[in-house]
């Protein structure tokens, strides 16, 4: 019988498919190894394939189009709805099938190699800086065991650098402590290095993106965050509106409504996470700057009077990702509110 649907759950070696004809009816259900994936699709003749947005899913995506298959990608929060008791491969797949098949889904657009490739300086850059906020918090640790401690920020974290370089030439401190010090001072040094290494990368990018530098002339948006969004939103006519945008990122209020009685919670946090720190981390600047500026930010100074700091960078970000969308969707650049005024 004719395949026309299948649902395809992914895993690291052994793959689920469940295959249904025109009319619903189930025709295939088997498990494939890694290395018989691409033999088992190329005989098939061309069907829509429906696969969660995990780890290996653009990937995946790519070869299958090549052999002329409809790949789709949907969020596997979405999927989960379709899953009948108990879960396992055979069940996920059924559901991926089922919800590929809905008008009202809702799917993912499959990333080019340069794309993830993009996103894959800023992963490895966030990982490196992680790091290194983990190798500094252990050497002041250890100092502080000593008695020795300095101020935070770049200057305190120098002034703990000069003193494990006289620990050593001195021998002040017991063999074993300074061969931890020197290889925390070591790694240190290395995670910098590598992570200017991927930010002048960055930068590389940013420089050959006309959208990119467009994006940046939003006030709080630098090069990393301009990047960030250039990689990560493939489709801006994905989105109807720069709501959807925000929405989708998780800037948006939490709602658990019913019987016509609306009831909002926190932001929902929906969407990517790395996005949403780099635009709430950038809105918290913007705000710090127009309290030094009240006069250049009166936006910004009427939500700080009824609401913390924090929740007005929360709606700063929000706003910042929605004129991220219209930059996006609609070309131009951020033009201020007063010069938009005066136009």
């Amino acid at each position: 019988m004719q395949v026309t649907t299948i649902g395809l759950d992914l895993a690291k070696n052994v793959f689920q498919v469940h295959g249904v004809d025109a009319e619903g009816n189930v025709v295939i259900t088997r498990q494939l190894r890694r290395g018989q994936m691409l033999e088992f699709f190329r005989k098939l003749p061309s069907c829509l394939i429906g696969m969660e947005a995990c780890a290996t899913a653009h990937y995946w995506a790519r070869e299958l189009m090549k052999l002329g298959h409809t790949v789709k990608l949907m969020p596997p929060s979405y999927v989960k709805a379709y899953v009948r008791r108990q879960k396992n491969d055979a069940a996920d797949a059924a559901a991926i099938c089922e919800a590929v098949s809905r008008p009202s889904m809702r799917f993912v657009p499959v990333k080019t190699v340069e794309q993830q490739a993009a996103l894959m300086l800023h992963r490895s850059r966030d990982l490196f800086v992680r790091q290194r906020t983990q190798a500094i918090n252990a050497l002041r640790a250890h100092l502080a065991e000593l008695g020795l401690v300095a101020a935070t920020g770049v200057d305190g974290l120098k002034s703990l650098l000069v003193i494990v370089r006289e620990a050593s030439e001195k021998r002040q401190l017991p063999e074993p402590m300074l061969q931890s010090l020197q290889a925390l001072v070591s790694q240190l040094a290395a995670l910098q290095e590598q992570i200017g290494t991927l930010e002048r990368n960055i930068h590389a990018q940013h420089r050959a993106s006309d959208v990119s530098r467009r994006l940046e002339t939003i006030p709080g948006i630098g090069v990393i965050g301009a990047t960030a969004l250039t990689a990560t939103i493939v489709d801006p006519s994905a989105f109807k509106s720069g709501r959807e945008l925000a929405a989708w990122i998780g800037l948006v209020p939490r709602q658990h409504s019913t019987g016509g009685k609306q009831k909002l919670g926190g932001i929902s946090k929906q969407g990517d996470r790395y996005l949403r720190r780099l635009l709430v981390v950038g809105a918290t600047a913007v705000i710090q700057h127009a309290r030094r500026h009240p006069e250049k930010h009166p936006w910004i100074m009427t939500l700080l009077a009824k609401m913390p700091a924090k929740k007005a960078a929360v709606a700063l970000a929000n706003k910042m990702a929605r004129i991220a969308w219209a930059i996006l969707a609609k070309g131009g650049t951020y033009r201020a509110p007063a010069l938009v005024a005066a136009t």
